[in-house]
């Protein structure tokens, strides 16, 4: 496995070029975002997606989102609306995974049942110099981990998942999930409340749980 230390401040681009060559070839990599130690590979590549599912123990039945590095990337892989595009623009980067119809770019794996996809752009320089530099859409999910634990060490999730193929090292991160919003239509949803706040988004509808 490949431990690289990045300064999130000013990351080192051949650094992270690094990462992206093992994602190129099929690896899987574990990477610091704006709420996690995100899980993940290239999205395009059937068989590296099917190892993430593999590890997490997920049901093909559950999409798992994926990150780009902007918005204007987003436009290849979802259909974006004016009033989903404004939102955006406003809250992105950000801590916010954004559900929007699927594009066909998207392969069918990463699609769900009502032909949507989970999107993030995290306010995290090396997360999207990452996919920035891959060029192609990044698999994010939480590294595995005992029931409601999500690990903040990169140390430890090196000692406790050996045969990734990559790690970058940021140091510890206080871990939180992304707030979920669904902008399938043209009024906000909240699906979960997470680290992005709310207080901002207009018209924003709350579901009761």
């Amino acid at each position: 496995m490949l431990r690289i230390c990045v300064d999130e401040r000013w990351p080192n681009a051949r650094q992270v070029a690094r990462v992206a060559d093992i994602i190129r070839e099929g690896g899987l990599v574990v990477y610091p975002t704006d709420t996690i130690y995100g899980l993940g590979c290239d999205m395009m590549q059937k068989k590296s997606v099917e190892r993430v599912y593999q590890m997490k123990g997920k049901d093909r039945k559950h999409p798992l989102s994926f990150i780009c590095p902007d918005l204007k990337n987003i436009a290849r892989y979802a259909v974006v609306s004016n009033i989903a595009y404004r939102l955006m623009k406003r809250i992105l980067p950000g801590a916010y995974t954004i559900i929007l119809p699927a594009s066909r770019e998207v392969p069918r794996l990463m699609i769900s049942k009502s032909v949507t996809v989970g999107i993030r752009v995290p306010d995290h320089p090396v997360t999207r110099m990452l996919a920035e530099t891959l060029d192609n859409p990044i698999i994010t999910t939480s590294v595995p981990s005992p029931e409601n634990v999500q690990f903040s060490d990169p140390e430890e999730i090196a000692r406790r998942l050996p045969f990734l193929d990559a790690i970058i090292d940021c140091g510890l991160i206080a871990p939180e999930p992304s707030t979920v919003i669904d902008m399938t239509e043209d009024v906000p949803r909240l699906v979960r409340l997470g680290k992005g706040p709310v207080d901002a988004i207009p018209d924003l509808v709350v579901e009761e749980s």
